[in-house]
């Protein structure tokens, strides 16, 4: 069956968007419909936008994507881009959901509890980066390990990378879209696409994220991105 669309009517921008998102890039990307939505809509809740992730999200909907990887894809956003934007975006799912006459994703992904949180943050930050978090976590001064070791493992691991509904590779993946649409964040685009290489994404992988990308955050994001791409991941 032919996948539905709802098109944005109106003005030569809007047609722009369609082009692209509708047709050049599907064609240019390895992704399937369900990928192709959950980077876009990483990538546009990081970027602040409602508008065009209106029209993503619906056509996710018609396109049969599970509502609940598309909340997934929202709260990866969270620790990184924030959650004032991660709750916009739920916001627009909750409102295309009930137009489509669908009801939103309530039940709870978390895994975890304020007693493990942290330990199991721990294990998937070891998962993706490896020993290297051990000191890290050893070398942190005292004054900032509220924010580098204790926040960042707990919070930003525990209560995101634990939760079902996505693959902890999928979390990691949609982590390397999320950074490389806030843009200015070059060594930690560089730093999570190596950790994409270590769990198994592909280099084109990596690229062919940052083409879903290009429409919603431009090229200057998106060749500083291939930029950090090719040094943890050089081509052959």
């Amino acid at each position: 069956m032919a996948a539905q669309k709802t098109n944005m009517p109106g003005t030569e921008l809007d047609e722009v968007l369609n082009r692209l998102t509708d047709g050049d890039i599907p064609a240019a990307v390895g992704f399937d419909a369900r990928m192709r939505t959950l980077i876009s809509i990483a990538s546009l809740t990081a970027a602040g936008d409602t508008q065009v992730l209106r029209k993503i999200v619906a056509d996710g909907i018609q396109n049969g994507i599970n509502p609940l990887e598309m909340r997934e894809a929202i709260v990866q956003t969270m620790a990184y881009s924030g959650l004032p934007t991660a709750l916009a975006a739920q916001d627009v799912l909750a409102q295309e959901l009930a137009k489509a006459g669908k009801e939103f994703p309530t039940q709870k992904s978390a895994t975890v509890s304020d007693a493990d949180r942290f330990e199991k943050g721990l294990a998937a930050q070891k998962r993706i980066f490896g020993p290297a978090i051990d000191a890290m976590h050893k070398n942190a001064k005292a004054d900032e390990r509220a924010l580098t070791v204790d926040l960042l493992t707990g919070y930003c691991f525990g209560d995101t990378y634990t939760r079902t509904g996505l693959t902890l590779k999928e979390r990691e993946f949609l982590t390397f879209v999320v950074i490389s649409s806030i843009g200015g964040c070059e060594p930690q685009v560089k730093a999570h696409a190596a950790g994409n290489i270590a769990m198994g994404t592909t280099r084109k992988e990596l690229i062919d994220a940052i083409v879903v990308m290009l429409p919603f955050i431009g090229f200057p994001k998106s060749l500083n991105a291939l930029a950090m791409v090719n040094e943890a991941a050089p081509a052959d």
